[in-house]
């Protein structure tokens, strides 16, 4: 019954169009009460959630991204990969997926590398003769990779839940980041084959792309710094993403020169505004996951589905169809504290690793940033490029397949996430 009470009102809530922390807030408050807890276990429980040292990491890192967004960080990507690879067939759909996993590896969030990069990758696709739509949902696919590219907010959540290292997951997630954005480029290209009036740019010179190279030699640095320094034993993740604060500063305010003084509070307010929102969901999913485990409904639901087959592959097949109609309906960070303490238990009990089991749901949940009804980074490329919802979610089709056949990969052969942690140690 508690199972009823609980995503019975909360998916009703989210069908109302209820924010979905306030959804989470109040399914719980009820599931609180029919189970005649003291309502202090809510406070109490949120608080718990979000005082872990590890979670100090995401508004660092949501404030590294705006950073390095105001600081012009993007456009400078986009530059020196259109001088290296734009001149070549289909070149601009590889400009788009190499600067979105560059750009991945500083913002760590979807909707935001949607929103840095499509401002400047849609009209340019749209001008050289590519569907404004198709254009919009390359964007949107691509900004997906944000949370699949290290460092990813989603793993620091994940991690915070699992007691897994931050480290290995930021380092299982480099190559099937890399995966994902190979599928997503030949699912634009095929999208796009029987388009003539795609045109290609000159071909630079050598002194252009030596130029465009040193523009941007400051934003490729600063995946280097932070990763490099993580796996370095330098700093840890956290203070990973406190450094990258500082360099974003250093580089916007003196080097760049493109972030005013009096642009710092608008920035900050902005960062503050994510930061609460990503950390109030969390908190709110915290209490419903404790309902979970203390009710035993996670464990029995966990029971249920061992009971339905004990085989490891064919319990990583439901769990991406679990993980992939949540991500329909939820973000990353509540979908991570609703369903982990469900399915960590068949994790351990079929032997599947944690960080590969981290990796491939996180994929799932980039896979559901592009899945409607929810869908976030489609409503963000359409308001970006000014088109109706509808005619961007028409032509995500092909990236929809493409993202699946990049998750049954990483899935099924776990050596790609798991080569760069192995050698890490």
């Amino acid at each position: 019954m508690i199972g009823l009470i609980l995503f019975g009102t909360f998916f009703v809530l989210v069908f109302l169009n209820v924010p979905i922390a306030v959804s989470l807030g109040l399914s719980t408050l009820i599931g609180l009460k029919y189970l005649n807890f003291s309502f202090g276990t809510f406070p109490t429980t949120m608080y718990t959630a979000i005082s872990k040292f590890a979670l100090l990491a995401i508004p660092f890192f949501i404030l590294a991204g705006s950073i390095m967004d105001y600081a012009g960080i993007s456009k400078r990507l986009i530059r020196f990969a259109d001088v290296c690879v734009g001149h070549r067939k289909n070149g601009l759909l590889a400009v788009v997926v190499i600067v979105a996993c560059f750009f991945a590896a500083i913002s760590g969030s979807g909707p935001a590398s949607v929103a840095a990069l499509g401002g400047v990758l849609i009209p340019a696709l749209a001008t050289a003769g590519y569907d404004k739509g198709l254009a919009t949902a390359l964007i949107s696919a691509s900004g997906a990779i944000g949370i699949v590219i290290p460092p990813s907010i989603a793993y620091v959540v994940y991690a915070s839940i699992s007691d897994v290292s931050v480290g290995k997951l930021f380092m299982g997630g480099i190559i099937p980041g890399i995966i994902v954005g190979v599928c997503y480029f030949y699912a634009a290209v095929w999208a796009s084959r029987n388009n003539k009036n795609i045109q290609h740019h000159p071909k630079a010179s050598a002194k252009e792309r030596w130029n465009a190279f040193k523009d941007a030699i400051w934003g490729l640095l600063m995946p280097v710094i932070i990763l490099g320094g993580i796996y370095g034993g330098i700093f840890t993740p956290t203070e990973a993403a406190g450094v990258a604060v500082v360099y974003g500063l250093i580089v916007g305010l003196f080097v760049y020169r493109e972030i005013k003084l009096k642009q710092l509070w608008n920035l900050l307010v902005d960062s503050a505004v994510s930061s609460g929102t990503v950390l109030y969901i969390i908190a709110s999913a915290a209490v419903f996951a404790y309902i979970l485990t203390t009710s035993h409904l996670a464990a029995n639901l966990s029971a249920a589905l061992l009971s339905f087959s004990s085989n490891k592959y064919v319990l990583m097949v439901l769990i991406n169809i679990i993980f992939l109609i949540a991500g329909c309906f939820l973000d990353a960070n509540s979908a991570f504290y609703i369903l982990i303490p469900i399915m960590m238990p068949i994790v351990r009990e079929v032997g599947i690793d944690p960080v590969h089991f981290g990796v491939f749901v996180t994929v799932n949940l980039a896979i559901g940033l592009i899945t409607p009804p929810v869908g976030v980074n489609l409503y963000v490329g359409a308001k970006i490029a000014r088109l109706p919802a509808g005619d961007v979610i028409k032509n995500i089709i092909p990236f929809l397949v493409a993202g699946i056949v990049s998750l049954l990969i990483i899935t099924y052969i776990p050596p790609i996430t798991m080569l760069l942690p192995n050698l890490m140690g």
